[in-house]
């Protein structure tokens, strides 16, 4: 159970129930700021250096990933988490675990809007890191937009560490950049 300025909640597993209520909550995100990625190439050498932007105006970032993927998830019965409160969901994480290279991929941490920045994403990942080590995984991998300047900085004080982008990754064709954390 989480206190004090924090919610209170319970993370726990999640049921076929609370599938349409993890559907419901508000998955996208506000940005002032974007991790903008220039590249050059010069003799050979090829340089990509990430700046944080400041934008003219607040934008309106919608989640890369629709609702398929979230049904896909529960239908595979990885570890899929949700943090509830008297039956309220105020938030939900997947993970695909790929044994062969030791890594669990983060495919969701979704924290609707109204219970952001009071402790939901940090207990859903806290939960996950257990999970991770407990099943023989070394690293968690977690994907974002750079347009998604609050997750970027959520995986940073996390203690992710940027480890690489895919300039194509989206359906939309927007930038994911790629942090990782080592489990103990």
């Amino acid at each position: 159970m989480v206190t004090e300025r924090k919610l209170q909640f319970s993370i726990r597993a999640a049921a076929a129930e609370d599938l349409p209520a993890c559907l419901a909550l508000d998955h996208s995100s506000t940005s002032d700021y974007v991790w903008q990625v220039e590249t050059e190439e010069t003799q050979g050498r090829t340089s990509y250096v990430f700046r944080t932007v400041r934008l003219p105006r607040t934008m309106t970032v919608m989640y890369p990933l629709g609702h398929e993927a979230v049904l896909a998830a529960w239908q595979r019965r990885d570890f899929f988490l949700v943090a509830e409160h008297e039956g309220t969901i105020y938030g939900y994480l997947v993970i695909r675990p790929d044994h062969a290279h030791s890594i669990g991929w983060i495919e969701g941490l979704v924290v609707g809007r109204a219970w952001r920045r009071r402790g939901v994403g940090s207990a859903l990942l806290g939960y996950a890191r257990q999970w991770a080590g407990a099943n023989s995984l070394r690293r968690l991998m977690i994907e974002t937009q750079t347009k998604n300047y609050a997750a970027i900085t959520f995986c940073q004080r996390q203690g992710f560490v940027f480890c690489g982008f895919n300039d194509r990754y989206y359906l939309n064709q927007d930038i994911a950049l790629f942090f990782n954390q080592n489990i103990r």
